[in-house]
């Protein structure tokens, strides 16, 4: 079973616990955020974890769980492309630190919320501000391991945490309102 799958009669139920902490409405800063992400806008000085981060929680606030991370995936490497980042060993787009932080990002928005913002929920969870979090999850020549940048790779020291439901489960998204 995947990450995101659960039972079909224990989806709605499981949706509506996190969908209900979904803002229904996003201030501006968040729609600005996400355009400039969507549109490899960033300055590459100006793009750090915490924006990582921030564009994994709006994502998952408006799109189910594939989505997002097929949104995520495409704009972390169209920003890339944008600031000539090259594809190495060490540098570019990591497929399986992209899906294993956005499934913490998921777990921790089904169970405790979202915030007013991507900026509050991201200060409500300092956890999620620790960049080598994945190290208690990946070993250290797990996480070095070239085969983990083209493919997700489950860890090898502990599992993820799963959410109890979907942040999303329609592929409908949100409709955004200043």
């Amino acid at each position: 079973m995947k990450f995101h799958e659960t039972k079909p009669e224990n989806l709605a139920r499981a949706e509506n616990k996190c969908r209900k902490h979904c803002p229904e409405e996003t201030v501006m800063e968040d729609e600005d955020f996400l355009a400039r992400f969507e549109a490899a806008a960033f300055p590459i000085d100006e793009w750090h974890h915490r924006e990582h981060i921030k564009a994994a929680y709006l994502y998952l606030c408006r799109y189910p769980f594939e989505i997002a991370l097929e949104r995520m995936r495409a704009s972390i490497q169209a920003l890339n492309a944008a600031h000539h980042v090259p594809e190495s060993p060490t540098r570019g787009y990591h497929e399986t630190t992209t899906q294993a932080w956005l499934r913490l990002v998921h777990t921790t928005l089904c169970e405790y919320g979202a915030s007013v913002n991507a900026d509050q929920f991201y200060e409500e969870h300092p956890e999620l501000s620790q960049k080598k979090l994945l190290r208690l999850f990946y070993s250290r020549e797990l996480l070095q391991s070239p085969r983990l940048k083209g493919e997700f790779v489950e860890p090898d020291l502990a599992t993820l945490p799963k959410a109890k439901g979907l942040a999303r489960m329609d592929s409908k998204p949100r409709r955004i309102t200043a």
